[in-house]
Protein backbone atom coordinates (compact mmCIF):
# COMPACT_ATOMS: atom_id res chain seq x y z
CA UNK A 1 0.00 0.00 0.00
CA UNK A 2 1.16 3.52 -0.64
CA UNK A 3 2.59 5.69 1.87
CA UNK A 4 0.89 9.31 2.04
CA UNK A 5 2.73 12.23 1.86
CA UNK A 6 2.01 12.37 5.82
CA UNK A 7 3.89 9.42 6.15
CA UNK A 8 6.55 10.42 4.23
CA UNK A 9 7.20 13.78 5.50
CA UNK A 10 7.29 11.60 9.07
CA UNK A 11 10.17 9.25 7.50
CA UNK A 12 12.44 12.26 6.32
CA UNK A 13 12.45 13.85 10.16
CA UNK A 14 12.97 11.28 11.52
CA UNK A 15 16.06 11.34 9.24
CA UNK A 16 16.79 14.48 10.82
CA UNK A 17 16.07 16.58 7.59
CA UNK A 18 14.23 20.06 8.38
CA UNK A 19 10.91 21.57 7.04
CA UNK A 20 12.07 24.46 5.33
CA UNK A 21 8.75 25.96 4.07
CA UNK A 22 5.33 24.72 3.24
CA UNK A 23 2.83 26.13 0.09
CA UNK A 24 -0.19 24.80 -0.54
CA UNK A 25 -0.08 21.18 -0.51
CA UNK A 26 4.01 20.77 -0.43
CA UNK A 27 6.16 20.67 1.94
CA UNK A 28 9.94 21.25 1.52
CA UNK A 29 12.54 19.88 3.30
CA UNK A 30 16.22 20.19 3.64
CA UNK A 31 19.48 18.40 4.52
CA UNK A 32 22.74 20.16 4.12
CA UNK A 33 22.67 20.78 0.44
CA UNK A 34 20.04 18.58 -0.54
CA UNK A 35 16.36 19.46 -1.12
CA UNK A 36 13.12 17.70 -1.46
CA UNK A 37 9.18 18.26 -1.77
CA UNK A 38 6.99 16.05 -0.48
CA UNK A 39 3.22 16.85 -1.65
CA UNK A 40 0.76 16.33 1.00
CA UNK A 41 -1.57 13.67 -0.87
CA UNK A 42 -3.61 10.80 0.58
CA UNK A 43 -1.59 8.37 -1.53
CA UNK A 44 1.82 8.96 -3.55
CA UNK A 45 2.17 7.29 -6.73
CA UNK A 46 4.31 4.47 -6.99
CA UNK A 47 7.22 5.91 -9.06
CA UNK A 48 7.28 9.52 -6.83
CA UNK A 49 7.52 7.66 -3.78
CA UNK A 50 10.33 5.04 -5.17
CA UNK A 51 12.26 8.40 -5.74
CA UNK A 52 11.69 10.04 -2.32
CA UNK A 53 12.56 6.90 -0.40
CA UNK A 54 15.62 6.76 -2.61
CA UNK A 55 16.64 10.64 -1.49
CA UNK A 56 16.50 10.20 1.82
CA UNK A 57 18.84 6.69 1.50
CA UNK A 58 21.01 9.28 0.03
CA UNK A 59 20.88 11.63 2.42
CA UNK A 60 22.21 9.33 5.44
Amino acid sequence: MPLSGKEMLALYEKQMWVVLRKKGSHVIVGKRNLRQTIPMHKELKKGLERKLLKTLKEGE
